[in-house]
């Protein structure tokens, strides 16, 4: 299992807009890929309503998981997207 720790660096923080991006680049990954905040259980991240319920804000640490053959790279992009403003 592959993982990575990323601040959130959209404004609004992971919620609306930057989630529902975020879930469509999971979901095209490929690779199951689960995401944590301040140590809570995993959620499936291709699930908008996951996101979203997690609260994550502007700076907050999550922590990315992923499983598979492709996964390291799979989280590079993910991380690397979490960490940009998605709202523009």
């Amino acid at each position: 299992m592959s993982e990575r720790q990323v601040r959130i660096g959209s404004k609004v923080g992971l919620h609306a807009r930057p989630a529902a991006l975020f879930a469509k680049a999971v979901a095209r990954a490929g690779v199951p890929v689960r995401i944590a905040k301040d140590g809570q259980p995993p959620v499936n991240a291709r699930s908008l309503l996951n996101l979203l319920t997690l609260g994550a804000g502007h700076g907050d640490l999550v922590t990315l998981h992923a499983d598979g053959e492709h996964a390291d790279a799979t989280l590079d992009e993910l991380a690397a997207m979490l960490e940009r403003e998605l709202e523009e």
